[in-house]
């Protein structure tokens, strides 16, 4: 190494160190002895300038100008502290085709400035860049032009307008950075630059932590932006922003804004506390959140308006002073996994022509609704889960296109369960309302339900209430324990009944207003005061409908009769059979009141065990369950021989690490306890601490019964059960839960299988927390983590379901890959596997997408680049 000295004294050494540069030939380190230098400095040659004495030993600022100018490539400034004398002006400035490496320097009192190339010919290179790369390369030779920067372990403050600025096709990397005290921005990026930043910070700013404009990408992962003046990260023009296993936090304005075209992808990332919105989105900005969360913002979780696009997978939004998401415009959101957690207002709200389709999600604690709907907007709900709040489902759209809603649960509403507006279509299907305050399910004037299956619950007001001229077609629901009607119909009302029970009401069951023309047919009422009540001018028609223990009943009596049930004998231009008594359909020829719900077809065991043992690693716990299903199959055999069956618990501890396939294997155990005839159902109902445990005294009790009742004929998986048993914790709601399980358990042992589910040094807690869980839950399925070999095949197996192919390369690359993956608390096994070729195939989409007509080999096929 060629090395000249700078210093105030000495043979040989140069007393500025321009003179040093000056004399200095290209790859030589200039030595700067400690002292404060009053001059500005162009590295033109490839150079390195040092501190000798180490860092903050060397302090260069300059009386006026820049004091860093860089022109040539592979430069290189260490633990050296610079100072602007104007924080409006550069404090370094990285030339067109210059490459600068600031390694544990302070760079104070202006800005970081990079410039692009005049023809802009980096700008695709650019665009292939990802979080990964280094820039090594580039810095050491930018040959398409355009400045480089790499900041490592580098302090940038005291700028004004903003401390780094790349522009055009610039380009840089920021490693352990602190950008701070900034009277503007943290970092802009305009134009076709990139700015690639690893454990960055950015606190203390009075504008946004971060920008990226026009064609700018900002590509960042652990770092944090903190105490920002506005918004912690601001995306507008084209610009685009990933922000990967990074903090957002104490934002003056928005967590992460978009405007006009802007992009924003974020993953494993944390906002909290922003005085307005988490996220906002408008124009036709569009951002994506993947096991992120939100937490504590001022406005709303998720802001989306204009023409604005969200995609939400397993994110979290908790305690928003407003809505934990909001929809307006034109806006349009996916929602999958979304968990939204207490709400100043409404948990989901959308508005204008928005629309939302929302899968697996669930909604807590809001405190208006739930889910609310109006103007224009529709809605798409599946598997959502609604607790508590005034309302669960309020929609009151003009919208032509019904919205529709399948298989979710509305339970604990203050007021009514489900409310459909004047002029809203909504369709219901397997959709259960337990616990409302007031109606089950309400439908306002001119409102159109169609509603298939499901249950309407423990109202305290009716179960559905249709008010005057709405329109309903209702099948197969059932109506239970109702503080008031079962079926309330209004005047006016239209629609038809089919296969419907009402039971348990305290006002009769089916009431029908003047002028309504309804039809109920094959519907039975069962164990309360009354069957039908009628007001006068009332007309509906009833055909094979039964009374079943009811004390004042017009329709026919289910236990007296030889033939089906025909209308109420006052009721006018009814349906009712007109036959005479001996023309009467003979018992058994099918009759619809006296016909149960046909049992489902039980799958084959040997599909189920073949499933089972398709299954990715799992060895020992394949062994269990095999084991378990023969001695069921003896237990069986011996009943059917007419011996007594030996005592036997079918529940079950299941003890591992996130990620082992626990739920995968709940979810089969169930469909073969099924198979085996010892469940009607076998299906699972995933619950945890926070669907059992109430958040006052007495709602624990009922709260946890209903999550246990829901499982009837099938599995209770209880997922991270250790919770009900906090350590320490000797006065928590968690053991009411646990002394409610145990009786449930013993009233239902036939009926309902549970599996407790945890982290392997945590369930012996959870069991030994009472006596009568130690009693039951005596066998325990342990499930190790996935070997490197294991997290391979899985990652393959996801592959060949969604139709791609590893290359050998691929292949290769992927088990070294695995293989330095740390295992530890973070570790997330088979979820690490999904992640990883979700990664990929991400990574492929962007590779594949430059190609000019890739054919369906190209599309199908993932290689080596596609995994880091």
């Amino acid at each position: 190494m060629t090395a000249v000295r700078v210093g105030p004294r000495g043979r040989g050494v140069h007393r500025t160190i321009a003179a040093a540069l000056a004399a200095a030939p290209a790859g030589t380190t200039v030595l700067v002895a400690p002292g404060t230098y009053v001059e500005s400095l162009v590295l033109s040659r490839r150079v390195t300038v040092e501190a000798e004495s180490g860092a903050g030993s060397v302090r260069l600022r300059a009386a006026h100008g820049v004091p860093v100018t860089v022109t040539a490539p592979g430069c290189v400034l260490r633990e050296l502290h610079l100072a602007g004398s104007d924080p409006d002006q550069p404090v370094v400035r990285v030339e067109d085709a210059a490459g600068l490496t600031a390694e544990r320097c302070e760079l104070t009192g202006g800005r970081v400035e990079v410039l692009g190339s005049a023809s802009g010919a980096s700008a695709a290179a650019n665009a292939r860049l990802g979080a990964e790369d280094t820039l090594r390369g580039e810095v050491a030779d930018p040959v398409d032009g355009g400045g480089v920067l790499v900041l490592d372990r580098t302090r940038l403050s005291g700028a004004r307008g903003a401390a780094l600025h790349l522009v055009g096709d610039a380009r840089a990397r920021a490693v352990d950075t602190e950008i701070s005290e900034v009277d503007g921005i943290g970092a802009v990026v305009s134009g076709q630059a990139v700015l690639i930043a690893e454990r960055l910070r950015v606190r203390d700013t009075s504008g946004s932590g971060a920008r990226a404009k026009g064609a700018g990408r900002f590509l960042a992962r652990g770092s944090v932006f903190s105490g920002t003046g506005r918004h912690g990260v601001l995306v507008e023009e084209d610009g685009a922003v990933e922000l990967t296993d990074c903090r957002v936090e104490e934002s003056g304005r928005s967590g992460v804004r978009l405007a006009h075209r802007g992009r924003a992808a974020l993953r494993e990332t944390r906002i909290s506390g922003p005085r307005e919105h988490g996220v906002r989105a408008d124009d036709q900005g569009g951002v994506s959140l993947r096991d992120c969360q939100v937490v504590r913002p001022g406005g709303h979780g998720i802001s989306a308006a204009g023409a604005s696009s969200v995609r939400v997978t397993d994110a979290l939004l908790a305690e928003a002073h407003g809505s934990g998401l909001a929809l307006a415009g034109q806006a349009r959101a996916v929602l999958e996994g979304l968990r939204v957690r207490g709400a100043g207002e409404h948990g989901l709200r959308v508005s204008g022509a928005a629309g939302a389709e929302v899968t697996d999600s669930s909604v807590a604690g809001a405190r208006l609704c739930a889910v609310h709907g109006d103007e224009e907007a529709r809605l798409d709900l599946t598997g959502l889960r609604a607790v508590g709040a005034e309302t669960g489902l309020r929609l009151r759209s003009a919208a032509e296109e019904e919205s529709r809603v399948r298989a979710c649960v509305f339970t604990g509403q203050g007021r009514s369960g489900v409310e459909i507006g004047a002029g809203t279509a909504v369709s219901l299907t397997e959709v259960r309302v337990s616990g409302a305050g007031g109606a089950g399910v309400t439908v306002d004037a001119g409102g159109r339900l169609t509603m298939t299956g499901g249950t309407v619950a423990g109202a305290a007001g009716s179960g559905l209430v249709l008010e005057r001229e709405a329109t309903a077609e209702v099948r197969g629901v059932r109506f239970e324990d109702c503080g008031k009607n079962g079926v309330l119909v209004g005047e006016q009302v239209s629609g038809t009944f089919a296969h419907c029970d009402v039971s348990g009401t305290t006002f009769p069951a089916l009431h029908v207003g003047k002028g309504a023309r309804v039809r109920f047919l094959g519907c039975r009422v069962f164990d309360s005061a009354q069957d039908v009540g009628l007001a006068d001018g009332a007309e509906p028609e009833f055909e094979d409908c039964a009374a079943v223990r009811v004390r004042t009943a017009s329709l026919p009596s289910l236990s007296d009769r030889t033939r089906p049930p025909a209308a109420p004998a006052y009721v006018a231009g009814s349906g009712g059979d007109s036959r005479a008594p001996d023309q009467a359909t003979p018992e058994g020829e099918g009759v619809l009141w006296d016909q149960g719900e046909p049992a489902p077809e039980p799958e084959s065991l040997e599909d189920l065990l073949a499933e089972l043992d398709e299954l990715v690693g799992l060895d020992g716990v394949k062994r269990d369950v095999n084991g378990m299903v023969k001695l069921m199959q003896t237990v069986r055999m011996r009943e059917e021989a007419g011996l007594p069956a030996p005592p036997l618990s079918r529940h079950l501890v299941f003890a591992g690490n996130p990620g082992t396939g626990k739920t995968t294997v709940a979810r089969l155990y169930g469909r073969l306890l099924h198979g085996l005839g010892l469940l009607s159902r076998g299906h699972l109902v995933e619950v945890d601490r926070s669907s059992l445990v109430g958040e006052y005294v007495g709602h624990t009790g009922p709260k946890t019964t209903e999550a246990f009742l829901r499982a009837r004929g099938g599995v209770l998986f209880i997922d991270e059960a250790y919770a009900l048993a906090p350590a320490g914790a000797g006065n928590d709601f968690g053991t009411e839960a646990i002394a409610t399980l145990v009786k449930l358990m013993e009233d239902h042992r036939d009926e309902v299988v549970v599996i407790a589910a945890g982290y392997p040094g945590d369930m012996d807690r959870f069991v030994s927390s009472n006596p009568g869980l130690s009693s039951r839950f005596s066998r325990t399925l342990l499930f190790a983590d996935y070997s490197s070999e294991e997290l391979v095949s899985i990652v393959e197996h996801h592959a060949q379901r969604h139709r791609y192919e590893l290359t050998e390369a691929a292949r290769r690359a992927l088990t070294a890959h695995v293989g330095t993956i740390p295992r530890d608390a973070g570790f997330g096994n088979g979820r690490t596997a999904r992640q990883l070729f979700q990664a990929m195939t991400e990574r492929q989409a962007m590779r594949v997408a430059e190609l000019t007509s890739p054919d369906s080999a190209q599309l199908m096929q993932l290689d080596e680049h596609d995994l880091l």
